[in-house]
């Protein structure tokens, strides 16, 4: 199994590494980052049959699907109580 890789896609580099994830006791994930994004991503379980290719496409698949949930604009919702302009319940 690979242990790391970096690549470029779409002007962003992409670093990724095989880690423990906290609380995962028998499962190894591959973490990356992307330049100019300050957070880290753990998408996927790391693989004896990984390879430079398919990480790199899991990757690039993964957070363009992430940068494309991101630009949508939230959805407004009530967290708690009824539904707003659900019926009361009938009383007996």
């Amino acid at each position: 199994m690979i242990g790391a890789i970096e690549f470029e896609d779409g002007g962003r580099t992409c670093a990724c590494r095989v880690d423990d994830t906290p609380g995962a006791r028998l499962a190894s994930f591959w973490w990356f980052s992307v330049s100019g994004d300050g957070h880290r991503y753990a998408p996927f379980r790391a693989s004896d049959d990984d390879t430079a290719t398919s990480v790199r496409e899991r990757v690039v698949a993964y957070y363009l699907n992430h940068l494309t949930r991101r630009s949508m604009p939230t959805e407004a919702r009530s967290s708690w109580g009824r539904r707003p302009g659900a019926p009361s319940p009938a009383k007996s």
